[in-house]
């Protein structure tokens, strides 16, 4: 009895100083933030590996791949995306030598040809995510400029409202776009560099309509009620498509990668199954074998893209 009512007390006093601690270090955090704003945040030191990748960063290919990454909406900077296809040329390498029998440095070459590849590859069929991000929170946007209009709020106001409810990364590009304005920029010309960093068909419809209601005048809040409705059936007309062609395009990425995980797995089981592909006339026809797959690839690719 008494070894059970102390458990239940070790128990309970330990559930409190978990509390206790877990309040304190909120407390703590909070404050933290708050000496932050008063007086800046303190510098930290960083380690050897930080401070190359920051370095990296700053490069003009680092800076070239940072843009990259916007484009394809991919949120890592350079340094850590490089790191990561770093790591996935170890693993690749080690997953070759262990379960396919390729062994060093033939395992290495092909893991760097895969990660590049990949890389190359994801930055090709990502290239246009950022405007499609971009053009799924148009009819928001819209919206937002609708509303506060329609209240009395001019342009201006609104493009602040919008830096401040909307998600990224539109939310990034109305806030440089209004940085702007509150700069004292031309209206015209802080239209003008935000249609040059978003270059898609919507967006420049979008900023037509808005320079010439500006100087024409009429009905804005209307217009862009209007746009905003007709962008939300395009969204959604763009998704059903997606939705019927789901299964095609899947296809086009599981058609060049099935036979080379099947040679790799015969290569396993039979020594020297992958030699003839590499002496002869087994050599025209690994290359006809790659261009027939990457000719399938495109070719269902294109098929699949369906644009309205």
């Amino acid at each position: 009895m008494i070894i059970s009512i102390l458990y239940s007390l070790a128990v309970l006093f330990a559930l409190w100083s978990a509390y206790n601690l877990l309040g304190y270090r909120a407390s703590k955090k909070e404050w933290g933030n708050r000496v932050s704003k008063w007086f800046g945040s303190r510098n930290t030191r960083k380690s050897f590996i930080l401070i190359l990748g920051d370095k990296f960063d700053e490069t003009k290919y680092g800076k070239k791949t940072n843009l990259q990454l916007k484009r394809a909406n991919i949120q890592l900077m350079p340094s850590e995306f490089y790191g990561i296809l770093l790591l996935g040329v170890s693993v690749t390498a080690l997953l070759l030598n262990s379960f396919f029998s390729i062994k060093f440095p033939i395992n290495l070459i092909i893991s760097i040809v895969l990660m590049e590849m990949v890389r190359r590859g994801l930055f090709l069929i990502r290239k246009n995510k950022f405007q499609e991000r971009m053009n799924d929170q148009l009819p928001e946007i819209c919206r937002i400029l609708a509303n506060s209009t329609r209240s009395g709020m001019t342009l201006t106001q609104g493009i602040g409202i919008c830096a401040q409810e909307l998600n990224e990364p539109a939310k990034d590009e109305f806030r440089r776009l209004y940085g702007e304005l509150q700069l004292g920029v031309d209206f015209n010309r802080a239209l003008k560099n935000l249609e040059k960093r978003i270059p898609s068909r919507e967006f420049k419809l979008f900023i037509a309509s808005l320079l010439i209601q500006k100087h024409a005048g009429g009905n804005m809040h209307a217009v862009l009620d209007e746009m905003g409705q007709t962008l939300e059936e395009r969204k959604l007309l763009l998704q059903e498509i997606k939705t019927m062609t789901a299964e095609q395009r899947y296809i086009a990425y599981i058609v060049p990668v099935l036979p080379i995980f099947l040679l790799l797995i015969m290569n396993n089981l039979v020594d020297g199954f992958l030699d003839p592909l590499f002496s002869g006339i087994g050599i025209i026809l690994l290359g006809l074998f790659v261009i027939g797959t990457l000719l399938s690839f495109f070719l269902v690719k294109k098929v699949t893209d369906i644009r309205v």
